[in-house]
């Protein structure tokens, strides 16, 4: 039964563009190494175990590329997940205060009020957000870590076309002794690739995230750092045991690849958002950050109440029937260029992805719509940016 319907998935979603901006397609080298024996096996720091000469070298090898690929002092790819990379900085903080952007505005939830910061015993305050720009009112930010003090400001969310004014956020923290970090969830492998800001760069002490959306890896988390090593203490036994060692494997591969292909990779995603975005403004789809230029990462952000006003039907409904015809998206009105850059498609793809889009926008039949879908995706079948096999 499981595996009937896991061949219909992979089935179904092979004849799928894929959208949305927080999924990625990893290479069948990095594919491998899930299916190794690694699956099934342990290591620890305090050499507990034996039989681990060649995991420890996996895992220090990893390390050593995730430093050079981000150029940074230290790396710890054992976190299993964004967010547990995330609470493993929040263990850090244990009833202090804390700013970051609100889930209102796009922030991670995970990190919201309600969420891990609750059981944690941090108070959370949300920085000043400006909707249309998709972005923090730095002004106003500046005077709330003045005001209110935080002893951690994180900048990051699920929604971020542009880059963030860390430099300026970092002379703020650092003035009255907070920790700054930056949550690279999604513009890890813009960030990579070179094509998106320098969070360590420009003042940032840590960066946390996941490892697999414009980052093409395994699910999964890493933390990277030039200083606040201390981190590191609050990982093994209070947010991670065993670190799934077949996907540090995987996303050791995938380091491999970003070292190799990360800055031409990453380039064509921004051109791919920025061409596919041009497109939609000019078809009349109601965009934010358009006085920015749109996007500078992977994402198009949809205004979706100005779309309804426009079109007279709600953007989820556009969503829906885009679904039923083999173009897949979430419904929060981001659409993600990662993936299909991944697997080859550039700036003449995206003309095409514009009018599938519009053709339902203009309420056109789905099985039309997914003729044409499925037609565009058959030309697409390898996964590029990597060795290969």
């Amino acid at each position: 039964m499981i595996e009937n319907l896991v061949k219909k998935h992979e089935e179904w979603r092979s004849h799928c563009i894929n959208l949305i901006p927080s999924e990625n397609i990893m290479s069948p080298r990095a594919r491998a190494m899930l299916s190794s024996d690694l699956g099934h096996r342990y290591t620890s720091p305090d050499k507990f175990y034996t039989g681990t000469k060649y995991i420890d070298q996996i895992i220090e090898e990893g390390e050593k590329l995730a430093k050079k690929v981000f150029r940074c002092k230290f790396a710890d790819l054992r976190p299993i997940s964004g967010h547990v990379a995330d609470l493993s900085l929040l263990m850090a903080f244990r009833g202090k205060n804390m700013a970051c952007i609100g889930e209102a505005d796009g922030g991670y939830p995970g990190i919201s009020k309600d969420n891990a910061p609750s059981l944690l015993g941090i108070k959370v305050h949300y920085l000043p957000y400006k909707q249309e720009e998709a972005n923090i009112d730095l002004e106003g930010s500046i005077k709330l870590i003045e005001e209110k003090k935080p002893n951690l400001v994180i900048l990051g969310a699920s929604f971020i076309p542009m880059p963030y004014p860390v430099s300026e956020i970092s002379v703020a923290a650092h003035k009255i002794g907070a920790l700054l970090a930056y949550d690279a969830s999604h513009v890890m492998g813009l960030i990579a690739g070179k094509k998106f800001q320098q969070p360590l760069v420009e003042g940032a002490d840590i960066i946390t995230g996941s490892t697999h959306k414009t980052l093409p890896g395994p699910q999964g988390g890493i933390i990277l750092g030039n200083s606040f090593e201390e981190i590191k203490e609050h990982l093994l036994f209070k947010t991670i045991d065993n670190a799934h060692l077949h996907r540090i494997a995987a996303l050791a591969v995938t380091l491999e690849e970003m070292q190799k292909f990360g800055e031409a990779y990453a380039s064509q995603i921004v051109k791919n958002s920025k061409k596919l975005a041009i497109l939609l403004d000019e078809a009349g789809v109601p965009l934010k950050c358009k006085s920015k230029g749109f996007t500078e990462s992977h994402q198009i952000l949809v205004n979706t109440w100005d779309f309804q006003v426009k079109f007279e039907k709600s953007w989820v409904d556009v969503v829906n029937k885009l679904e039923q015809a083999n173009v897949i998206m979430d419904r929060a009105g981001r659409i993600g260029t990662n993936e299909i850059t991944r697997i080859g498609m550039k700036e003449e793809e995206m003309e095409k992805i514009c009018e599938l889009i519009l053709r339902a926008v203009k309420g056109e039949k789905r099985e039309d719509i997914k003729k044409e879908a499925v037609k565009l995706k058959s030309q697409f079948t390898k996964v590029h940016y990597c060795f290969s096999d």
